[in-house]
Parts: structure tokens; sequence; C-alpha cells
């Protein structure tokens, strides 16, 4: 496989967008790098792919900047690049909730590692001996590919409609560790914030998302692939696609971008 996958975001106050989205455009760009990439004043989120060369190239221009100098990426391989093209978009938000008080670059909720949730998943509880329960932030769609065995699935369409599933369906977290999930973390940091705003008191992030959990735990637990926003369509636990195909059609747009 010749084409590096990545996938990062970070919360982190941006300003001068324009600015900063003409010179991310350009690095890209002179490094022939393909994918979407959106910024908002709450921080980065991207998806990119290139051959490994020119995708560190990058990732070394980006983090000279104090900004996204610890940015994170999950990293997968394909053999053919499955963006169309390149797109650098600036946002209201870089994951669409629609809950402007919800600001994860003045503070995370609480983060668990996807070593310690196997562990918890492997005894049934965490730590304390309170019961644990993992729960879905995606789209109905993406959960239908595949999803941690027994998670919560409260089959919302999209992102901004997560609140209104979480007010409806508070009690039935009453008294257990909820661990919130997505691909990368982006969608379950916001939901865990929110959860945690809205009373749910044992709430947890899943640090990384499904990707990370793959990369560090393998299939345990988990039931399917994980669905990805591009032509590789889902990522099998060994981080390695579905199918290997061209460039897709399109990239995903960034109202149902997650990640």
């Amino acid at each position: 496989m010749q084409i590096l996958n990545i996938a990062a975001y970070k919360f982190v106050g941006l300003e001068r967008l324009e600015e900063l989205r003409a010179a991310v455009r350009d690095a890209l760009h002179t490094r022939a790098i393909k994918g979407t990439v959106l910024l908002a004043g709450e921080g980065i989120n991207l998806f990119l792919a290139a051959p490994s060369s020119a995708i560190h190239d990058f990732l070394a221009w980006l983090r000279c900047d104090a900004r996204f100098h610890d940015l994170e990426t999950k990293e997968s391989w394909s053999h053919a690049q499955p963006f169309r093209k390149l797109l650098v978009k600036v946002k209201p938000e870089i994951i669409r909730m629609s809950h402007p008080a919800i600001q994860p670059a003045t503070g995370r909720a609480p983060a668990v590692d996807a070593k310690t949730l196997k562990r918890w998943l492997d005894a049934g509880h965490d730590d304390d001996g309170r019961p644990v329960v993992t729960l879905d932030t995606r789209n109905d769609f993406e959960v239908d590919v595949g999803t941690f065995r027994d998670a919560i699935d409260w089959r919302i369409t999209k992102f901004t409609e997560f609140p209104k599933a979480l007010l409806e369906h508070r009690k039935e977290l009453e008294g257990k560790t909820v661990v919130s999930f997505c691909t990368g973390g982006i969608r379950c940091e916001k939901a865990a914030i929110f959860m945690r705003e809205a009373g749910v008191e044992h709430v947890f992030q899943l640090d990384g998302g499904i990707l990370k959990y793959f990369e560090e735990s393998g299939h345990a637990h988990f039931d399917g692939e994980c669905f990805v926003f591009d032509e590789r369509r889902a990522l099998d636990p060994a981080l390695k696609p579905r199918v290997n195909v061209g460039a897709s059609s399109d990239n995903p747009t960034p109202e149902v971008m997650g990640s």
C-alpha cells in the first residue's frame, strides 16, 4: 500500500482564519496532498491522503505553528488515493453540534484510552465496580457498518440530533459509567462535554475514537468495521480497507464528515 491516510483534529482557539486557510491550502497543494481540511474558531479537523513523505513533510510544517505542535494523527494505508480533490474550508464549527456553549478548547471531558476501555469491557465494569456502557455518537448508517457490542445507539441521522437524543434518554444512563465514542474522537469529545453539562455524572470519551482503539486493542468487543468518509468506505480492525479502489466521486462534505 502506497498511500498514507491520516485523520486528525484539535480543539484550539484560532484567529485570522482566511489567512490560515490560504497558508494550509498552499502547503497541501505544493505537496500534491488531497483530502478535506475544516477550520473554525474552535480548531482544525482534517482527512488527508498522499505518499507518506508528503504527509510527514506537511505535518512537520503544520506543527511549526505552536497551536498545532501536539497534533496527533490516526494513520491507515490504501493502494489508491481515496480523495478526488483538495478542499480547505472555513466553517462555523469543525464538527457541527449547534450548541455554542460547548467549547472543548477551554477544557476537555475526561478521556479513557483504548487499553483501559478494553479492560473495563473485559470485566464488565470500571475500576470502581460501576457498570460500563459504550455510547455511539455517530450517524445511524455508520453504526450499521460496525460498532462496539451492545453499544447504545439512538439512531441519529446527524450529529446535531445528539443533544435532543441525550435529553430524551438521560435517565437510562444513571448509575453507569458512559464511554462516548466515534470514528476518531471529535464527535465523542463534544458529546461527552454536553453530557457532563446535562448532569450525567460518570462520562468519558474514548481517546482517539475507534481508529485508535483498533490500533491498540484490535477487534476486542467490536463487531464489524469502522465506516470512513472516503472511497475505502470501511476499515477492519487491522486498519485495512474493505476494498481498494480508485478516487471517490467527491470528498466528504463538511456537513457529514466526522472524526
